[in-house]
């Protein structure tokens, strides 16, 4: 097995059971889960084929992957409510493994394709946060990238590295791997955050103004 079906697996399983875990946050039924899941797990992949010009119909032929995201899921929705606490307590580090599996495995695809540099970074990022980010979106939620410590820029740097050529043998992609998931962690742990400005919400005296004044 090669390091890209290693990095797959990986990224399937992590991303697919944090599906299940917040459908079933959310109170959904199996059917639920299963698509949360599945979303998750995959979304990110669909995204970054449309962009570098892979047909999206090579999805299909991942039925391995379908599997083992099934089985995930299967597995996570019968296990003790106990367990899975465990899994929550836990659910940072399993949602940096899969970015940073799924970051470099995107990488690594748009690389092989000889794209540039914009779209090797694209790819690694998109294939990182994609299925978090649809997930969020169908369960409601404000994104997670959109709102936490650091988190797309991991992806990106893993994108910028395999596109420099750094990362090429199997040994030095598991320690590129191990050194995203790792600064992932880090900025979780020490709540490390991009620059952000907030702007205090319009009263309803001005933004009543403002509509009257577009009408």
């Amino acid at each position: 097995m090669d390091i890209f079906a290693i990095f797959s697996i990986i990224g399937t399983i992590a991303f697919a059971v944090s599906g299940a875990i917040v459908a079933m946050e959310e109170e959904y039924d199996i059917l639920g889960v299963f698509v949360l899941g599945l979303v998750t797990a995959f979304g990110g992949g669909v995204i970054r084929n449309v962009l570098i010009g892979v047909p999206v119909t090579s999805l299909w032929s991942q039925g391995h992957l379908f599997i083992v995201a099934m089985a995930a899921m299967t597995i996570t929705f019968v296990l003790p409510v106990s367990w899975i606490g465990q899994w929550r307590k836990s659910e940072a580090f399993f949602d940096a493994i899969g970015l940073s599996a799924f970051a470099i495995q995107g990488a690594l695809y748009a690389a092989g394709m000889n794209h540039p540099l914009s779209a090797v970074i694209v790819a690694a990022m998109l294939t990182g946060i994609g299925g978090g980010l649809l997930r969020d979106v169908l369960a409601g939620r404000k994104p997670l990238v959109l709102r936490d410590e650091i988190y797309a820029v991991w992806a990106m740097l893993a994108g910028f590295a395999i596109w420099l050529g750094w990362f090429r043998t199997t040994l030095d992609l598991l320690f590129l791997f191990t050194f995203i998931t790792a600064m992932r962690m880090l900025s979780v742990y020490y709540k490390w955050r991009l620059p952000r400005r907030a702007l205090p919400p319009l009263s309803r005296q001005t933004a009543n103004k403002m509509d009257h004044r577009m009408h």
